[in-house]
């Protein structure tokens, strides 16, 4: 794997910001074999509108966005996580960008992160990346406020995704457990704005979008997480709408040791072509 630490300015933050990106490279070092994935380093021509960012000649890879939760940051999944080792064996790119404590949410007092993911951030990877643009090669998963972001990813824009996966995932936000409204939390992101019917509404969203334009959901909990209630909720508004969700409420918490076993069986899971 090709590991990049990339610092930009985004114009939706009207700030700069950071993402971690790990690109699938042709080699091998002891102990580890090398992906065979193709377009897996920097080209000599600079790839298309990157100015010597872009990947190597080859088709571009499948890219699986990955996000945060509430009190990390971009570079969290490898540090608690052998994300890179997972993913080089299955050849795929994995984005990591930073959103702070967002809530995946074009904030009421802040920043547009919303926005920034939805939309620049897409953008950003295209031109300076050798990735994919496909629907059937492009995935999306997080953990906890990340969990919430990949699903609400997944049900705003389904054309994007073949996949979303969301592990211990805050899906209902409107009854966020009143320990995560330290700071100001729901006054901050959504200024008492109610949640119901807007693209936050996960449990709303799920039921009026069509099951046969969604892409694939996976759902993973623990039974002793402190938010397997909102898990519950949304897949009993799932299996009310008719959309069908892979789900495993297995024994664990809202720990590291729950997601780096969940990450491994969501990228045993994704639809990867190849």
């Amino acid at each position: 794997m090709i590991r990049l630490r990339t610092d930009f300015f985004a114009e939706s933050l009207g700030m700069g910001t950071s993402m971690v990106v790990l690109m699938p490279q042709a080699a091998s070092g002891i102990g580890m074999e090398g992906s065979d994935a193709p377009g897996a380093g920097p080209s000599a021509d600079g790839g298309a509108d990157a100015g010597g960012a872009g990947a190597a000649d080859g088709p571009a890879v499948p890219v699986l966005y990955l996000l945060h939760g509430l009190s990390d940051d971009c570079t969290i999944w490898e540090r608690r996580t052998s994300i890179e080792r997972y993913a080089t064996e299955k050849g795929i790119a994995v984005v990591m960008p930073e959103v702070r404590r967002s809530f995946y949410t074009d904030e009421a007092v802040g920043e547009a992160y919303w926005t920034f993911v939805a939309e620049e951030l897409p953008r950003i990877v295209a031109r300076t990346f050798r990735v994919s643009a496909a629907r059937e090669d492009t995935f999306v998963a997080g953990l906890s406020m990340g969990g919430f972001g990949a699903f609400k990813l997944a049900l705003n824009h389904p054309e994007r995704f073949a996949a979303a996966a969301s592990l211990s995932g805050a899906l209902d936000p409107a009854s966020l457990p009143l320990e995560l409204h330290t700071g100001h939390l729901a006054e901050r992101v959504w200024g008492g704005r109610e949640i119901a019917g807007t693209a936050d509404d996960l449990l709303g969203l799920v039921g009026r979008r069509d099951p046969a334009e969604l892409p694939a959901l996976f759902l993973d909990c623990g039974t002793e997480d402190q938010l397997i209630d909102q898990n519950r909720r949304f897949l009993a508004a799932a299996e009310d709408a008719g959309v069908e969700v892979a789900s495993r409420l297995r024994p664990g918490a809202h720990t590291w040791e729950f997601w780096d076993e969940g990450i491994q069986d969501v990228l045993d899971w994704l639809p990867v072509q190849g």
